[in-house]
């Protein structure tokens, strides 16, 4: 197996191998001006006849010359072979400098786990490249904490939501076999055998508005399928004349400004939307309250605004209402109330790129807005 040496060595030997082919290049430099530059040409300079070649001063100046560059390519090795020894013991002091910032980025991600993700890598001043990648790492420390947080979260609503799904579908079952058993222990008359089927299939229609109504969140949820033109002043008063009769019922003063608020979207969606919102008003409001739906555009979105009179919501609860099963004070849905209407409004808002407020009034009730991408319309379908 090859061991590769680790990124400080190898800075150390590069910063070493650099400085010594530097000085290598020097020594050699040197040692050829020193050998062009001799003695000679002060011997014999130019215009004046050479001296004879065994003339005694030209025999010492040659080992003069001699020993001159032996001791130049001697000093020059040690004091080379010195520096690089200092290189080495520098680069290596300096290339630990360098990484320290590598090494705590290293040993912060060991320690990281996905229970613990708190801890961020210091960042030093100034700011390099080095700093850069430290920041670099925290905040991709900050996105992954972000992102389980978030995962976290979705689980838990998702757990919740099968838990009150389950119980929602668990209670009319209950009921049903409780009335089944308690009818049929012994001979039941034709009257209890009424009673009977009435609990049963009550039993069966609340099942089956639950099931409808996770259908339709789960419809919502997946996507759209084919987007088509329509106006939601016009859905808006189909939905107030299938609800005029309940409302009418508890004496509700009805006020309207539907005006054109064309969109693109999946009509049986929006449609179901729009006829919750208003179903949620009329449901949860007061006997002689008030019902105001508004349509209209808003720069270059189409607004849906439904408001009404009813019991206080406290504020910080209202945004809780667009759960599944929750109703006006935050908990778990009871009776024949599921709790599906707002949180299948959201998931149609959701569904179309659009946004949706709920805001508590503080005389009673609830204002729900909606705003979707305006788009041209011409009707539904």
């Amino acid at each position: 197996m090859t061991v590769r040496p680790t990124a400080r060595a190898r800075l150390t030997l590069l910063l070493t191998g650099l400085v010594a082919a530097a000085g290598t290049v020097l020594t050699g430099l040197t040692y050829l001006l020193m050998r062009q530059r001799t003695v000679f040409t002060r011997l014999d300079p130019p215009g004046t006849t050479a001296a004879p070649p065994d003339d005694p001063l030209r025999a010492l100046a040659h080992r003069v010359q001699t020993d001159t560059l032996s001791t130049l390519l001697t000093q020059a090795g040690v004091a080379l072979a010195v520096v690089t020894a200092l290189t080495a013991v520098l680069g290596w002091l300096l290339a630990g400098r360098v990484l320290r910032p590598i090494r705590s980025i290293s040993a912060t991600a060991r320690r990281l786990s996905a229970e613990n993700l708190a801890e961020r890598v210091p960042v030093a001043a100034p700011t390099d490249e080095l700093s850069a990648l430290a920041s670099t790492f925290n905040e991709m420390l900050d996105r992954i904490q972000r992102g389980i947080a978030e995962r976290d979260q979705i689980l838990d609503g998702q757990r919740l939501f099968t838990a009150n799904a389950a119980h929602e579908l668990r209670t009319p079952l209950t009921t049903a076999r409780t009335a089944i058993d308690v009818t049929l222990d012994g001979n039941p008359t034709h009257a209890e055998l009424l009673v009977m089927a009435g609990d049963v299939g009550g039993a069966v229609d609340h099942m089956q508005r639950v099931l409808d109504g996770l259908l339709l969140l789960a419809r919502s949820q997946a996507g759209l399928g084919a987007p088509k033109s329509l106006d939601l002043a016009t859905v808006a008063a189909a939905a107030l004349d299938t609800a005029a009769a309940s409302a009418a019922a508890v004496g509700l003063a009805i006020r309207t400004d539907l005006r054109s608020a064309p969109v693109r979207g999946e009509p049986v969606l929006l449609e179901r939307m729009v006829d919750n919102l208003v179903d949620n008003a009329v449901r949860y409001n007061q006997p002689g309250g008030q019902l105001i739906i508004d349509t209209g555009i808003a720069g270059d979105r189409a607004v849906l605004k439904i408001s009404n009179t009813g019991p206080t919501v406290p504020p910080d609860r209202a945004r809780a209402l667009l759960e599944p099963f929750v109703h006006g004070h935050g908990t778990r849905v009871r009776s024949d109330s599921l709790g599906l209407g707002l949180s299948i409004v959201r998931a149609v808002t959701l569904a179309h790129r659009g946004q949706i407020t709920v805001a508590a009034r503080p005389a009673g009730g609830l204002d729900v807005t909606i705003d979707l991408p305006h788009g041209p319309a011409t009707g539904p379908g």
